[in-house]
């Protein structure tokens, strides 16, 4: 993708700018550009809203509009990934966000995100209790399971449900446990105990490719 077409879809992600966001991911598409390079672009958008959010110069209502729009973008790209992606199996994703937590935007992406990408996804929804993932992974057999929270006091309902986990899924093979949120660190992943730790979503879906990829190697 040009500089130019990724620097319109990263600011106008940023400036929460909808109508000329939609309207160069549809130039995009039509001119046969690399869907995964669009999303790769709106992404670095959704960072920039990120960090104008932690800065103070956007509200709540900002990321929200910035999750909405990315959302209206993975849905034009989706049948092109779908398209490039006929016939390649991919794996099972359960995910949620953890109990004490309501945040879903970024949860939302990840599971359109994987979706797109040809991945199986059971979404749990938010304020989800450490022993319903169990209790889902133990009945589904997922290859990944991603706990999502955006606040530091998920953390403990993190650890709780990693614990839980490496307790309760009995016989069956542990699906590998990747924590997600805006401020999730590797500091957090140790203290949690989970696999690993990733702050987009297409990093996430990278990550759950090559971890699926691993797991089915060493069967």
């Amino acid at each position: 993708m040009s500089d130019d077409f990724a620097a319109a879809l990263r600011e106008g992600i940023a400036d929460l700018d909808e109508t000329a966001v939609l309207a160069a991911v549809q130039a995009c598409l039509a001119q046969g550009r690399d869907p995964v390079a669009v999303i790769a672009a709106c992404e670095a958008g959704m960072r920039l809203v990120g960090e104008r959010y932690e800065s103070r110069d956007y509200y709540l209502s900002g990321l929200i509009m910035a999750g909405e729009i990315f959302r209206e973008v993975l849905e034009i790209v989706r049948p092109e990934l779908e398209h490039s992606l006929a016939g390649n199996e991919r794996g099972r994703v359960l995910i949620g966000t953890v109990q004490g937590d309501i945040h879903d935007i970024g949860k939302t992406i990840f599971q359109i995100s994987l979706s797109a990408y040809g991945f199986t996804v059971e979404d749990l929804g938010v304020d989800v209790p450490p022993q319903a993932f169990v209790e889902a992974a133990r009945a589904w057999g997922p290859d990944v399971l991603g706990l999502s929270g955006l606040l530091s006091t998920a953390y403990e309902t993190m650890r709780d449900t990693v614990r839980l986990l490496n307790e309760g899924v009995g016989s069956a093979p542990l699906p590998t446990v990747i924590i997600g949120g805006g401020l999730i660190d590797e500091r957090v992943r140790r203290f949690v105990g989970a696999d690993y730790w990733c702050r987009d979503a297409l990093e996430g879906v990278r990550l759950c490719q090559r971890l699926v990829a691993e797991r089915r190697a060493a069967s």
